[in-house]
């Protein structure tokens, strides 16, 4: 077969790649050699660097698998690395470090989390519209999932007020004709799990970047909004009322025009419990003025970490002492004074998957009906507890002087919420007041959470036959002292003198959160600043400087295709109100880059100075700039390397050459 080959044919004799090796073999890319003998006959050797490869077929396959398995290996060797473990689990980094000092920090911390958590999850649960219980369900899977994966050691997962009001208002408030338990439970589920796959999928991709477009402002509002709907929300509770609307202002309507329908017991536990949680939060919020010259004794240390504990412990030993007010007034014959939590159903909940159909008697509602009925949802829910937990994330890392990874706290919350839905939880995210908690605790690592989890799972199994007496006009006191202090109005006087665009952001969602509801609020909001932020793009600053028969225009802030025309239209106006010989020059010294759009449109502009006898010449373009002109075939455009040079031309009234290609009268970029 060889002696059928001329002397130095080439030939494709060994592969330059494996992967094109796999996909093609029969042909080679590197120059094989005709070695010819005496009687005329040639031997072909074609080599690769690594071995030699057989033009007859020989062993194809089997260097074929091989080539494969070396890939594979390779491609295992770098990814199964102790650094991507270290990075995938952060739980690798800092436990193999672990001290017995460290142990007790987080004991301390997590329990204290743990009588904070409890009281607020049956409380929240009210606002979901679901069952107590559900809120402790919410409560322990995130803590434990998050030691694992999160990389911060103050932040706390769980149900929140914000994320309650969410999943109320785009789970179980959605099919008000069904009626049960196991309909709230589902959606709530539903939510859960898409919401973990979203976020998963935005920290793998690493997407998180998107939550930077929503506003400071827009997400202050939301948050205010929501705390002032959640409060209102749970007046009913404080004052006994039944029959309440959900909705912001049929909800003040009807509390208002119920007043007269309070329950005298219910309002008195709920004030004296509001005045008890607000007294001790002062007791934990506490600073002490020491002489520095003095330092206190050990009594008076161990004495204000009592009374600081007694002040984090506050919403336990309020509800506790709720509960104990209520018992004994139905031991005294008084069972129907105060409203009671009641029954709360004790032990685990099931571990089983989400179930995405409803089930209304005979009627199967599919899982694609129910997806699109919760809709907006499956967007705002997981954005909104992103921020949420990147916000409080980074906020106590710059505290506590550490480094958060924004893209591990989406991978950590996303698979959080989803072995959540597992449990029957509904939504959680980061909780300020309780991460605030974990940090004044001196928490050293994420493992606190596992004392948190721990003790609210004994919770369930133990202590749910005395949740019974669980006065709801104390959990209302406990969801309104915890939403009120995140409504913020220092910050309408800051955006007063710093900037009056976003006070008007600020001012659009939280009205229309109020009015229309918060889920359309937010998402007004977003499209409010994403205007504002878009506007400079399509109406860019432009400066322009005059001088004896010039007219010097300089866009102050990029040129893109939103802007292109509005440009184009500015300069030939100003240059034909100008004097009649006024000539043009567009300084483009503050243009890193444009789009094909701003180059037909500096085209257009061009011809149209033509048409008018105005001479138009571009000056100071970075090289990105002229390549892109060059590539737009501008007939006759002069562009010049200073404002100077241009300047210089028009003094001298020198036309330049004519020609297809951008001309440069001094050095070519």
């Amino acid at each position: 077969m060889a002696s059928n080959f001329p002397r130095n044919l080439k030939t494709y004799g060994a592969i330059r790649d494996d992967t094109e090796r796999l996909l093609s073999p029969n042909h080679f890319t590197d120059t094989a050699e005709v070695t010819a003998t005496e009687n005329g006959t040639g031997a072909l050797n074609g080599r690769n660097t690594d071995r030699d490869y057989d033009l007859e077929g020989g062993d194809d396959e089997l260097s074929g698998m091989a080539v494969v398995k070396k890939q594979v290996k390779e491609c295992c060797s770098q990814t199964f690395t102790l650094q991507t473990v270290r990075n995938t689990f952060p739980i690798a980094k800092w436990l193999p470090k672990y001290s017995f000092g460290s142990l007790q920090a987080d004991m301390i911390a997590g329990f204290t989390v743990g009588l904070t958590v409890i009281p607020q999850g049956l409380a929240y649960a009210q606002i979901a519209n679901l069952p107590p219980q559900y809120g402790l369900y919410t409560a322990f899977m995130g803590c434990f999932v998050y030691c694992i994966l999160g990389s911060s050691k103050d932040i706390t997962l769980g149900p929140t007020a914000v994320m309650s009001l969410m999943t109320a208002t785009f789970g179980t408030d959605l099919y008000p004709e069904i009626i049960s338990e196991d309909k709230g439970r589902t959606m709530a589920v539903i939510l859960t799990f898409m919401s973990g796959v979203i976020q998963l999928s935005t920290g793998i991709l690493r997407l998180g970047m998107l939550v930077n477009f929503i506003s400071y402002p827009v997400i202050n509002a939301f948050t205010s909004a929501a705390a002032i709907t959640i409060a209102c929300g749970q007046v009913k509770n404080l004052l006994g009322l039944k029959k309440i609307a959900s909705d912001f202002v049929p909800m003040v309507y009807d509390t208002l025009s119920k007043l007269p329908e309070t329950r005298v017991w219910d309002l008195t536990m709920g004030l004296v419990a509001l005045v008890l949680l607000m007294l001790l939060k002062h007791l934990r919020t506490k600073k002490w003025k020491d002489d520095p010259d003095t330092k206190p004794s050990l009594l008076v240390i161990i004495c204000r970490k009592v009374i600081w504990l007694v002040g984090t412990g506050g919403n336990a030993i309020v509800v506790i002492s709720a509960a104990g007010v209520a018992a004994a007034l139905e031991s005294q014959g008084l069972a129907d004074a105060v409203s009671v939590t009641g029954d709360i159903k004790p032990g685990m909940p099931p571990f089983e998957p989400p179930k995405f159909e409803l089930t209304d008697g005979n009627v199967t509602i599919p899982s694609s009906e129910v997806l699109a009925k919760i809709g907006p949802g499956l967007a705002i829910v997981p954005l909104i507890s992103l921020v949420e937990t990147i916000a409080i994330g980074k906020a106590f890392a710059r505290t506590n002087n550490y480094k958060l990874d924004a893209t591990q706290e989406l991978v950590a919350v996303g698979v959080a919420n989803m072995m959540s839905s597992f449990v029957s939880s509904y939504p959680i995210t980061g909780s300020f007041s309780r991460t605030a908690v974990n940090s004044q605790t001196g928490v050293r690592t994420p493992l606190g959470g596992i004392f948190t989890g721990g003790l609210v799972i004994l919770a369930l199994c133990v202590l749910t036959p005395w949740f019974y007496y669980i006065p709801k006009s104390a959990l209302a006191a406990v969801i309104i002292t915890a939403v009120l202090q995140m409504v913020d109005c220092r910050i309408i006087v800051t955006l007063w003198k710093a900037n009056k665009w976003d006070l008007a952001s600020l001012v659009v969602t939280f009205i229309c959160s109020l009015v229309v509801g918060i889920e359309y609020g937010i998402l007004i909001g977003i499209g409010a600043s994403i205007l504002l932020l878009l506007y400079p793009v399509a109406r860019p600053k432009i400066k322009y400087t005059r001088k004896p028969g010039l007219l010097i225009i300089t866009p102050i802030q990029g040129l893109n295709f939103p802007g292109a025309e509005y440009l184009e239209d500015k300069a030939l106006e100003k240059a034909m109100a100008a004097d009649e010989n006024c000539n043009v020059v567009l300084n483009m010294e503050h243009l890193s880059d444009m789009d094909y759009t701003a180059v037909l449109s500096i085209k257009s502009l061009h011809a149209d100075c033509q048409k008018h006898g105005i001479k138009l010449i571009l000056t100071n373009g970075v090289p990105r700039v002229i390549e892109l002109l060059n590539a737009g075939n501008i007939k006759d455009l002069r562009v010049r390397k200073s404002l100077q040079e241009a300047i210089d031309e028009f003094s001298i009234q020198d036309e330049g050459p004519n020609g297809a290609e951008v001309e440069f009268v001094s050095n070519r970029f």
